[in-house]
């Protein structure tokens, strides 16, 4: 599910994890900005690290660089590590929330077990966390499709010698333009989500997940029928499904008299103010 797995929150701060050689590896500078509350994480992890030598720990085999979603929607190396090397390295850091923190840690590991070895709990926990903030039931059984749908399709691009996670987005890109006329990133913008972590498909209404799903199962079973291989093929393979939402979602525009896209989203009125008056404030001289 990757960008929904990709990201948790302990207190308040959102954690950035990766899931990698069966196991969850976490961006260590954020968790360190949310034990010390410190705008400089960056800083205390370069200083930490020094200490962590000092004391024995082999940091430079124990921790690992993978790509995770920067601030700026990029993917970035960042210093990240496993449960049991945070839990060490956290030993060293002087903070009340240490152990809470902890205690988070492992049942973030305890849960990955159980959704591995049961499926189904991981979807009940999406579900229950989608309900939590106040999406209805039928918009929850949507969102649930769409990413097992997400799923099959990234599934045939591995299988085809699809494996870069740039690629990746750069398809899902191609077939995102060919249904709604807007990729990603510019659809975020149309609706107002200026921040990295802000998941575009949490904040479509059905018809736009509706359509999105359609872009994507066409475009897998385009990619299955011609049986295509290799990343031109695939693309190919993507526009054209991508084309097939798009004639839809413009038929269906002629008979309902709108348009599918909006510029809705499911942001809390705390957050909406907030970012309202942010942009407020760059536009002042």
């Amino acid at each position: 599910m990757a960008e929904e797995k990709g990201l948790i929150v302990f207190q308040d701060r959102k954690i950035r994890r990766a899931w990698f050689n069966d196991e969850w590896w976490f961006s260590i500078v954020d968790i360190i900005a949310a034990l010390v509350d410190n705008d400089r994480a960056r800083k205390y992890w370069s200083d930490l690290k020094v200490k962590l030598t000092e004391e024995g720990f082999e940091v430079s085999e124990k921790i690992g660089q993978l790509k995770l979603m920067a601030e700026d929607g990029k993917l970035r190396l960042t210093d990240c590590a496993t449960t049991k090397n945070m839990f060490r390295i956290i030993q060293s850091i002087p903070s009340p929330k240490v152990e809470p923190l902890k205690q988070w840690l492992a049942q973030v590991g305890y849960d990955r077990v159980e959704e591995i070895q049961n499926p189904e709990l991981a979807q009940k926990r999406m579900k229950d966390l989608y309900k939590a903030k106040g999406y209805s039931e039928d918009w929850i059984e949507k969102r649930v499709r769409g990413i097992a749908i997400r799923d099959e399709l990234t599934d045939e691009w591995k299988k085809r010698g699809v494996l870069d996670e740039r690629a990746y987005a750069i398809l899902t890109a191609e077939i995102s333009k060919a249904t709604f006329g807007m990729t990603p990133g510019e659809y975020k913008h149309f609706k107002g989500l200026t921040k990295s972590g802000h998941n575009l498909r949490d904040h479509m209404n059905d018809l736009e997940l509706i359509f999105t799903m359609l872009g994507e199962r066409v475009s897998t079973e385009i990619t299955r029928k011609e049986d295509a291989q290799g990343y031109p093929q695939v693309e190919d393979a993507a526009k054209r499904g991508g084309r097939v939402a798009g004639n839809a979602r413009i038929e269906t525009e002629k008979e309902l008299g709108r348009p599918i896209t909006s510029k809705e989203n499911y942001l809390s009125q705390p957050e909406k103010k907030k970012q309202k008056h942010l942009e407020m404030e760059k536009k002042k001289p």
